[in-house]
């Protein structure tokens, strides 16, 4: 008999720990969010819950969202900011460059023009 109660024990304390240890590793995303200061940790906690009915398919996405901020670097893309007004900054000025050149090449033609002999019109040469 105290076998009998041993064994029911056993079972609902294995099935409690099962039950409670799911829980807590589908909080592992939200406690790595957490730790990182991710401004989508309360979105990271509810979704983890979410998980849990869904059969675990978000689970490993929640997990990579979670990793993919850092405090130092945020998301990872400062560098291709910085890339980008770099490159926006090159490209204004050689705009700048190609309407100086503009206007040098109109006042060149201009000067062109006024300094070239003219020619008389055939109703002149008759």
């Amino acid at each position: 008999m105290f076998l009998d109660y041993f064994a029911l024990g056993l079972l609902v304390f294995v099935a409690l720990v099962i039950f409670y240890g799911i829980i807590v590793i589908h909080d592992i995303p939200y406690e790595i969010a957490h730790k990182r200061n991710h401004p989508h940790s309360d979105a990271i906690h509810v979704a983890g819950w979410v998980s849990l009915f869904t059969l675990h398919v978000l689970w490993p996405f929640l997990w990579i969202w979670a990793t993919l901020w850092r405090e130092d670097r945020g998301w990872g893309f400062h560098k291709i900011e910085n890339n980008q007004l770099e490159l926006q900054t090159r490209v204004n000025h050689l705009n700048d460059q190609v309407e100086l050149l503009t206007e040098k090449l109109s006042q060149i033609e201009v000067n062109q023009v006024k300094q070239a002999p003219q020619k008389p019109s055939q109703e002149e040469q008759a």
